[in-house]
């Protein structure tokens, strides 16, 4: 049986306690790198809460593959179209999960595809319009199965 003195002893505790916080502040870090993203996409307007629909489930059995959809009530003509869609999870060790581009020319601004979500997190749509108005859907996604491993 090995023994520890008393100073041997404060260092590992410490150790303990500052790994203890790594997590916690990653998960700082990646919420603050969301909050920034958006803000950018945005060129630091508030986006509005309307003409993006989110679509994804409410509990995610496997954070390794989620399906999200994503669509935006646009008339996708020359005059008035989608030009970015940016697709923000801020729990993820990489917020950033996709950038799309659109022109009128793509008749449809939406989109279908399979994200990988390490933990429960807010998952946020922006879509961009062409005269500069930001447009957002949230979706709150509960994971059982971590998928990043982050």
């Amino acid at each position: 049986m090995q023994t520890f003195t008393r100073r041997q002893s404060l260092a590992l505790a410490a150790a303990l306690a500052a790994g203890a916080a790594l997590p916690r502040a990653a998960l700082a870090d990646t919420k603050a790198e969301a909050a920034e993203l958006i803000k950018r996409f945005a060129d630091g307007k508030e986006p509005m809460k309307s003409t993006v629909t989110l679509d994804l489930p409410e509990i995610a059995e496997n954070g390794n593959t989620v399906p999200l959809s994503v669509k935006v009530a646009s008339p996708m003509t020359a005059q008035s179209y989608v030009t970015d869609l940016l697709i923000v999870a801020d729990g993820n060790p990489n917020a950033k999960t996709a950038a799309l581009k659109f022109s009128p020319l793509s008749g449809k601004a939406e989109a279908s595809l399979r994200i990988r979500l390490a933990q429960t997190q807010t998952v946020t749509a922006l879509a961009k319009m062409n005269d500069g108005s930001v447009y957002m859907d949230q979706k709150v996604v509960k994971v059982t199965i971590g998928g990043c491993g982050g």
